[in-house]
């Protein structure tokens, strides 16, 4: 049943990365496997984990040894306006006596000491690598466990081996539709209400952007999952319109809830003028309403307004400074767009994650003296950096040894950055970090020539 369900999360049909949709020739991401003792930048768990643990009031109980309990997942900066429950980690820390002996029982008391101490809103279990390789009944346990405690009990069936980090964002939603999605009722559901799909409140991004559709009269039924409580996904289910962001984790959620309840999705980006312009107007057509159309355009006007004066000091900066992007899915070419309003211009991107329409749309807004970065590593990007003669690299937090290497300044723009970038304030919060990182006086110092390289330039004596 496992292996069925991995073989058509791997040929999502929503998904362009799908090679089947299109013969060999099609992005065949979908199919790489994880190598054993490699993490291949991210497990099936650690994707799964990603997904899920923004849901602020539920407990995440790690069923593995306490390494895996260490995982990325504690380094992403998803905000909580609430609960704080999901930043505690909990694992059964399995032993070598629990894989001879068996851990389900270890499971089973670690599922009734969390339920009796917190009372959390759910438990979501997370199945790694070891009890998916002993043949542990994950399922069942949950199953018993949830009758003894009277609390919501998922199995996450995500263990590492099974592929990366994207199909275990897949796994995880497979979880949502099957044990969270359609068990409640919302209290109230208005005119026009949407879900957000594949957003995480990184560095609270959302806060930027729900009030945004506040004023609009838009109803965020459900977060799914940044920010999120666990009863808003339970009644997701009763949304009008889905708008999946952050490209294709959770198109798999997207497309079976069309499928099941007859909700349509969009695909929609936060980051860029532009780009969060043409999502919300894709919004107010969803629902062909004059009224919502006419606030949707006045709120874009004025936030226009706002932004040319609040960016027009940034711009006079950033103008015609020279950017590589490495990083992956949506943001390949959604950064692209929001350095490019602010007047920056993108050398280099990525193409990681990509489907091959994202690849379009990359090289269409670089133009054609653009360089598409087809793999990684820090000797490629070192080599990049060189040949286009960049002022700056924008990419994640582990990548900032390669940009010091080069000697130039660096921009966090993954889970692990301490800004929000999203929506209209968060363009203006991206432009003031470029200032800041391309203007900081260490770089004018780093460029200077060595003590002991002036002595040799001058032929000093330094003899006594």
């Amino acid at each position: 049943m496992f292996r069925t369900q991995i073989n058509q999360l791997l040929t999502e049909p929503a998904c362009p990365h799908n090679h089947h949709q299109h013969g060999d020739q099609k992005n065949r991401s979908c199919r790489q496997q994880a190598k054993p003792g490699a993490a291949q930048g991210g497990c099936a768990f650690d994707g799964a984990s990603i997904t899920l643990v923004p849901i602020t009031d539920a407990a995440h109980l790690v069923h593995g040894p306490i390494a895996c309990a260490g995982n990325s997942w504690g380094t992403r900066g998803s905000g909580s306006s609430g609960p704080l429950l999901f930043r505690t980690g909990f694992t059964t820390d399995l032993t070598e006596q629990d894989i001879i002996f068996g851990g389900e029982k270890r499971l089973y008391r670690a599922i009734q000491e969390i339920a009796e101490r917190y009372r959390p809103a759910a438990i979501f279990v997370y199945c790694t690598c070891v009890p998916a390789l002993t043949g542990e009944d994950v399922v069942a346990v949950c199953q018993a466990a949830r009758e003894k405690v009277g609390l919501p009990v998922i199995p996450v069936m995500a263990p590492g081996f099974v592929g990366g980090k994207n199909l275990g964002n897949r796994l995880a939603g497979e979880a949502l539709l099957e044990y969270v999605i359609g068990t409640g009722e919302p209290p109230a559901v208005g005119r026009f209400a949407i879900n957000l799909i594949g957003e995480y409140n990184i560095a609270g991004e959302l806060w930027d952007v729900l009030p945004l559709f506040e004023r609009l009269g838009i109803q965020v039924l459900a977060k799914i999952t940044g920010d999120a409580r666990y009863r808003e996904i339970t009644y997701a289910h009763r949304a009008h319109l889905n708008l999946v962001i952050c490209a294709k984790a959770l198109l798999n959620v997207a497309r079976k809830m069309q499928e099941r309840y007859g909700i349509p999705y969009i695909e929609g980006s936060f980051y860029g003028l532009g780009e969060m312009n043409r999502c919300l107007r894709q919004v107010a057509q969803h629902f062909q309403d004059p009224d919502l159309s006419a606030r949707v355009e006045a709120l874009i006007a004025d936030e226009t307004q706002r932004l040319e004066q609040d960016l027009a000091p940034y711009r006079a900066k950033l103008q015609g400074k020279r950017v590589v992007l490495y990083t992956g899915g949506v943001k390949s070419w959604s950064v692209i767009a929001a350095a490019q309003d602010l007047g920056m211009r993108v050398v280099a991107s990525s193409t990681r994650k990509s489907t091959a329409e994202d690849k379009a749309r990359i090289q269409q807004l670089l133009g054609d003296e653009g360089v598409l970065i087809e793999g990684g590593g820090a000797q490629e990007l070192l080599e990049v950096i060189r040949r286009t003669r960049a002022d700056l690299l924008i990419a994640g937090g582990r990548n900032q040894y390669t940009a010091l290497k080069a000697g130039i300044p660096f921009l966090d723009i993954n889970q692990e950055r301490h800004h929000g970038y999203a929506g209209y304030r968060g363009l203006v919060t991206l432009a003031r970090e470029l200032t800041h990182a391309l203007y900081s006086p260490v770089w004018t110092h780093l460029r200077q020539p060595a003590p002991w390289e002036e002595d040799l330039r001058y032929g000093s004596d330094t003899s006594t």
